[in-house]
């Protein structure tokens, strides 16, 4: 089991790929699951790598946050893992699990029995970020000019089209 979502998770290229990664390894663990979810990408402020209104639809991502992870990340598989990481805090949120806390341990949960305590993503739960955070708030918060960004064909596996 562990080997499919380290392999699907390392092969992944494209928020809709490692989303649909996220949510088979929330079912397999907590077997609970939502639809209809778009992925927003904005500029946030520092020291937010993404978040999720409750009642809402999305999860708005942090561009400077992924700018910042691909400047620093040296391979897709950690780079697949902080975006992974991030979702599937996000999911949580959406799934109503609100207090942080918990849905730190439910995330650390969910890592530790579909990829492993060894895997990349692990290391980051554990760690919370914590660094990228650090180098992004050394950064200017200044606002960008650039609108947000609503990532296409993000979560598709109940899409309906009307004919």
């Amino acid at each position: 089991m562990k080997g499919d979502f380290r392999r699907r998770l390392e092969e992944a290229e494209s928020f809709g790929e490692i989303f649909r990664v996220v949510k088979s390894a929330v079912q397999e663990v907590l077997n609970t699951r939502r639809a209809g979810l778009e992925l927003i990408l904005a500029d946030l402020p520092s020291g937010i790598g993404a978040m999720h209104q409750p009642g809402s639809n999305a999860i708005v991502m942090n561009r400077r946050y992924l700018q910042m992870l691909l400047r620093s990340s040296k391979t897709r598989v950690e780079i697949n893992s902080h975006v992974f990481f991030i979702l599937l805090h996000e999911y949580l949120h959406s799934l109503g699990f609100l207090d942080e806390d918990e849905t730190k341990i439910l995330s650390l949960r969910v890592i530790k029995e579909t990829l492993g305590e060894d895997h990349p993503a692990y290391r980051i739960a554990v760690k919370d970020v914590s660094e990228l955070r650090s180098l992004l708030e050394k950064e200017q918060d200044l606002g960008s000019d650039e609108d947000v960004e609503i990532v296409k064909d993000f979560d598709t596996d109940n899409t309906q089209y009307i004919a």
